[in-house]
C-alpha cells in the first residue's frame, strides 16, 4: 500500500497540451468579484479584446452599478453585471455539500462557488459554450493565451493557465514552501477555460472549490495547462480565520489528490482519512518545527499554522466520507438539473438576452450598451517574440485592437 501523507505536487495529473498554436474564440469572461470595481479593469480589457462578453457576479464591495459605469468606457466591451443575492439563488439544486455539516465549524461560508455554478447554469442556457472563469485579482499579460486555452478545450474539460505572481496556494502550503520545503500549484479556477456548452461539473461550497469542479466520476477528468496568469500579491498569515477557514477543504482535496496521484480511485473509506488526517497534523508541526526566531513573519505564521492545527482536531474521517458522499449525490442532481434547462440556439447570446436569463431568476441584472464587433474563425498563432513585452501581443490581429497604454 503507497504510504498515505502530503504531496508537494500533483502536477504529474497534468496531460501534456498537444504540439501546435492554435486559437479558438472565447465566448465569455466570468468573474465572481468581491471587490470595488476598480479590480475589473483588467477582465474588460482581456474582454474586449476576445470580443467576447464579459459576466461580473457581484457581491460584497462589488455593486452591479458602479461596475457597468466603470467599464462603459473600454471600446466595444459587452457587460453583464448581475447582483448576487446574500442567501445564494433559490431557483438553484439545492447541494447536499451545502448543508452535510449542518452548522458545524467546518462549513465554509463563502459565495464563490455559488457565483461560479450561476455562471454555469448562465452560459448553458446563453449558448456560450466556452468561457473563461476569471478571478478579480488575476492579470494575464497576454490574452491569446485564453484562446489557446480555449483551442485544447475540444479534447479537455479544463484548460488552466499558469498562475505567477503569488502563488496559489492554502495557507497551510504557503508556509510549507516558506519554511524550504517544495511546494507546488495546480490549476485552478482563478484562471480557467471551461467547455461550459458541454460540462456537466459543479464547484460545491468547500475551499478547494475547483479541484472538485475537475474531478469526475472515480478520478481526474481530462485537465491541461497553457499560458500564464499573474496573481496579485497577498499575505497568507494575516489573518489567521484564513487558515481556519481552508483546512477541511485543503485536508480533501489533497486526501484525494495524494490518492490520485498513486493510480488510486476517489477514496471514501474512514481507515484511508484516519491516516491522512494524522499525516496531516504531523506535516503542521513539522513546518512548526521548522519556523525559528529570524524566521521573516515566523510569529504570522505560527498563529496561522495553529489555526489550521485547531480546525483539524475537530475533523473526523467520517466528515471526510460523509462529504464526499454527498459530493457524488450531488453531481447526479446537478447533471439532472442542467439537461433540463433551456439552451438558446443560434450563436452566443449578447447582454440583452443574458439579462432576461437573469431576469427569469428573479435577480437583478444591468447590462452596458456597447456595441459588439463580428467575430472571426479561429486562426493558428503567430509565432512568440521573446524580447515583445507579453502584454502588448495582441491575440488576433485581424479583430483585437491593441492594449490602451496605462
Amino acid at each position: 500500500m503507497s504510504r498515505v501523507g502530503h504531496h508537494p505536487s500533483h502536477r504529474g495529473l497534468i496531460r501534456a497540451p498537444a504540439p501546435g498554436d492554435r486559437r479558438a474564440p472565447v465566448d465569455a469572461v466570468i468573474v465572481p468579484s468581491a471587490r470595488a470595481e476598480a479590480s475589473l479593469v483588467e477582465a474588460g480589457r482581456l474582454a474586449a479584446l476576445l470580443d467576447a462578453t464579459l459576466l461580473v457576479l457581484c457581491s460584497g464591495r462589488s455593486r452591479p452599478g458602479p461596475v457597468i459605469r466603470r467599464l462603459t468606457g473600454e471600446p466595444g466591451l459587452r457587460v453583464v453585471a448581475v447582483d448576487f443575492p446574500k442567501d445564494g439563488v433559490a431557483a438553484l439544486p439545492r447541494l447536499e455539500t451545502s448543508t452535510v455539516l449542518g452548522r458545524s465549524r467546518l462549513q465554509r461560508r463563502a459565495d464563490t462557488s455559488a457565483k461560479r455554478n450561476l455562471g454555469l447554469v448562465l452560459a448553458r442556457m446563453s449558448g456560450w459554450d466556452t468561457v473563461v472563469f476569471l478571478d478579480d485579482d488575476i492579470h494575464v499579460p497576454d490574452p491569446a493565451d485564453l484562446e489557446r486555452a480555449a483551442a485544447l478545450l475540444d479534447t479537455h474539460d479544463g484548460v488552466g493557465l499558469h498562475v505567477t505572481g503569488c502563488p496559489d496556494n492554502s495557507v497551510v502550503c504557503h508556509a510549507n514552501r516558506e519554511t524550504g520545503q517544495p511546494q507546488e500549484t495546480f490549476i485552478g479556477g482563478g484562471a480557467l477555460a471551461v467547455p461550459a456548452g458541454r460540462i456537466d461539473s459543479f464547484f460545491p461550497e468547500v475551499y478547494n472549490e475547483d479541484w472538485f469542479f475537475l474531478l469526475g466520476e472515480t478520478g481526474l477528468r481530462p485537465v491541461t495547462q497553457a499560458g500564464v496568469a499573474v496573481q496579485q500579491h497577498y499575505d497568507p498569515f494575516a489573518d489567521p480565520d484564513r487558515a481556519r477557514g481552508e483546512e477541511f477543504g485543503d485536508v480533501l482535496a489533497e486526501g484525494i489528490f495524494a490518492g490520485l496521484d498513486h493510480g488510486q480511485p476517489i477514496p471514501a473509506e474512514t481507515g484511508y482519512w484516519s491516516r491522512f488526517l494524522a499525516a496531516r497534523l504531523d506535516l503542521i508541526e513539522q513546518i512548526e518545527k521548522r519556523i525559528g526566531p529570524g524566521t521573516p513573519r515566523g510569529g504570522d505564521m505560527l498563529r496561522s499554522l495553529g489555526a489550521a492545527k485547531g480546525r483539524l482536531r475537530f475533523i473526523q474521517p467520517i466528515d471526510c466520507v460523509r462529504y464526499i458522499e454527498a459530493w457524488q449525490n450531488d453531481r447526479k442532481t446537478w447533471r439532472d438539473y442542467l439537461t433540463d434547462l433551456p439552451v438558446r440556439a443560434g450563436g452566443p447570446a449578447g447582454p440583452r438576452e443574458v439579462r432576461a436569463t437573469v431576469r427569469g431568476f428573479g435577480l437583478r441584472c444591468f447590462i452596458s450598451r456597447a456595441p459588439g464587433r463580428p467575430r472571426t474563425a479561429p486562426e493558428p498563432a503567430a509565432p512568440r517574440s521573446a524580447p515583445e513585452a507579453a502584454w502588448r501581443r495582441s491575440p488576433s490581429p485581424d479583430r483585437l485592437r491593441a492594449p490602451a497604454v496605462r
